[in-house]
């Protein structure tokens, strides 16, 4: 080959290198850049609620993922709103998108997970595994999904003195704007429910919750005034239903509401299936209510007329009737 053939070519495997080094510099110097304002946005973002009454932080905030992906770091999740008088703290995040599709970002979160309400109601979560992805639009977030693994949560009311602690071993969120309402979904697998002073409150069951937020749409990404407060809150279940295997399942749709004071009402219709399966099962696991238990599903087998029934509950501020005038509970404030 002449020596000019040979420079020729040596020209241009210079040029190309030096083209592919200016781009991944250039790249590099972007993605960085791209970090950095992300960073000031992100940190400004947790700030901007300041004047609502709402904080967040994310401590030790920095983004990871060069070169083909980007996304946030904290050590620790904090959220107070003061309005509301509701807290909660988290453990570590971990989050990344890819450069080419930056509006579907996948997130973990660690636990423990803790939430107090100004109504001294208090919720704390430990899980093995928390994964999650989001999909954003022009402005927020559009919808979200979430997949925990071996749930742990303990509901304690100071108000009540009433205790919970409930195991599941598979539970699934999903939530979606639908115009200026939320669409929200949550099912559980294989939960155990226990109570305070009581070995097992119910037996092992599945359950599984489709329903609606009239006007919350923004609680998806933060941008609702009333932030994570369901204070003056109106819905529509469309359907909760708790199934305990061999026929027991419970069904409940209908409306309801919260008042400022986080007082529950609505009007909901309540099916039983198998009502002699539940009086087994609830007078092995309540013996001493036994009778009671009997009564009760009687009561039920007769307004049924079989074993199925069908029950119109009305809750008044935290008060619970049946028919519209037999009270049988009450629930306290969120």
């Amino acid at each position: 080959m002449a020596a000019s053939s040979r420079s020729g070519v040596s020209r241009k495997l210079w040029f190309l290198a030096s083209a592919v080094l200016v781009v991944i510099a250039l790249y590099t110097a972007g993605w960085f850049y791209a970090a950095s304002v992300l960073k000031e946005k992100t940190l400004a973002l947790l700030g901007s609620q300041e004047a609502k009454g709402v904080s967040a932080a994310c401590t030790d905030a920095e983004y990871r993922g060069y070169p083909f992906r980007i996304g946030l770091f904290c050590s620790q999740v904090a959220v107070d709103d003061r309005n509301n008088g509701i807290s909660a703290t988290f453990g570590q995040l971990r989050s990344a998108a890819q450069i080419y599709n930056p509006g579907h970002i996948v997130w973990e979160l660690d636990s423990p997970a803790v939430v107090r309400t100004g109504h001294g109601l208090t919720v704390s979560s430990t899980w093995e595994n928390f994964q999650s992805s989001l999909v954003t639009k022009l402005k927020g977030v559009e919808r979200t999904s979430a997949v925990l693994d071996n749930l742990k949560t303990s509901i304690v009311s100071a108000a009540t003195g009433q205790s919970f602690d409930i195991n599941a071993a598979h539970t699934e969120i999903h939530m979606r704007q639908n115009g200026q309402d939320l669409d929200a979904a949550l099912s559980i697998r294989d939960t155990d429910t226990t109570a305070k002073g009581i070995p097992a409150l119910l037996p092992r069951l599945s359950a599984n919750l489709d329903l609606t937020l009239v006007g919350r749409a923004g609680m998806i990404d933060g941008s609702d005034p009333n932030g994570m407060a369901l204070y003056g809150t109106q819905g529509e279940m469309r359907r909760l239903t708790a199934d305990l295997g061999e026929g027991r399942l419970i069904t409940v749709t209908g409306p309801f509401s919260f008042d400022g004071e986080g007082y529950l009402s609505g009007r909901l219709k309540l099916q039983v299936e198998k009502i002699d399966a539940w009086r087994d099962g609830l007078s092995q696991a309540f013996p001493d209510m036994a009778r009671t238990i009997e009564t009760a599903t009687k009561m039920l087998s007769a307004l049924s007329g079989g074993e199925n029934a069908s029950l119109d509950l009305t809750i008044n501020r935290g008060k619970v009737l049946a028919g519209g005038f037999i009270p049988i509970g009450e629930i306290p404030p969120i």
